[in-house]
């Protein structure tokens, strides 16, 4: 197979998508992680609570493909509140550090009007390069 498909154990399979796909070089792109677990349920903690969820959702599928967070080469998050971002960028940074450390990739953030799942805030895509 040229494109290898990458699941976290446990987790559900997706329906019409995969949360990472690895490239023959290496390359895993992992799909849009808003800040549910492995259940399907929202996180506790509003906007703070969502965002480390999905940080770990983002975590998750890296280690599955035999990655680390040092392997994270981007991220890109699509916020639905700006002044809710800013309010929290301490709070932000520390839960950032709990999940992912001290490791600091390529970023962006956009605002958005809203996301798939009403109930979302925050939703952060990543890609790393596996060198295995």
């Amino acid at each position: 197979m040229r494109h290898k498909p990458i699941q976290p154990e446990g987790w559900p399979t997706p329906k019409g998508y995969a949360n990472g796909i690895l490239a023959a070089n290496g390359t895993l792109y992992v799909g849009g992680q808003i800040g549910w677990d492995s259940t399907g349920s929202f996180a506790p903690g509003g906007f703070l609570g969502q965002m480390e969820q999905a940080l770990k959702n983002i975590r998750a599928v890296v280690e599955a493909a035999g990655g680390g967070p040092e392997d994270i080469v981007r991220l890109t998050w699509y916020v639905t509140d700006k002044a809710e971002y800013l309010a929290h960028q301490r709070e932000v940074g520390q839960a950032y550090r709990r999940v992912l450390g001290k490791h600091f990739p390529a970023m962006a953030m956009v605002v958005v009007a809203g996301l798939v799942e009403d109930e979302a805030v925050v939703e952060i895509e990543a890609e790393a390069v596996i060198t295995t």
